[in-house]
């Protein structure tokens, strides 16, 4: 059995796409592995930890509520949240890969490049993306 992937960032575009992760989850009678990477080191506060800490507890606590099956994997290894996911979705067997993402210019883009444009390049399965309008 495979599994519906998505990477939760504590933002509009998280929250959007931890909502659309659990009705593909329902949809297919799967288990929700919720993927939260943070770079660590100096790259990661002590309050940013705490942060997400209470945010993922709160994920917990509405998965419970609502009866699906989860896990929530929190990677802190140094690598790109984008690495972190597709790693997740190979390991889990994934049917399913959602993402959140928000609007950017096209310079941004070029200066800044893309969380979900390298997820959807290196993903081995269906990458399902959605923006926070």
């Amino acid at each position: 059995m495979g599994t519906v992937v998505t990477g939760f960032v504590d933002s509009p575009e998280g929250h959007k796409a931890l909502d659309l992760a659990v009705e593909e989850a329902r949809k297919r009678d799967t288990m929700l592995v919720v993927v939260h990477s943070m770079r660590g080191g100096a790259d990661t506060s002590e309050e940013e930890i705490a942060r997400y800490d209470l945010a993922l507890k709160r994920v917990e606590a509405r998965l419970e509520s609502e009866g699906i099956a989860y896990d929530v994997v929190r990677f802190v290894r140094g690598q790109s949240p984008a690495a972190d996911i597709v790693a997740a979705a190979e390991e889990s067997n994934a049917e399913l890969i959602v993402i959140g993402y928000r609007k950017r210019t096209s310079v941004g883009k070029a200066l800044l490049g893309s969380q979900a444009q390298e997820i959807m390049m290196s993903a081995s399965c269906p990458v399902l993306a959605t923006m926070e309008s």
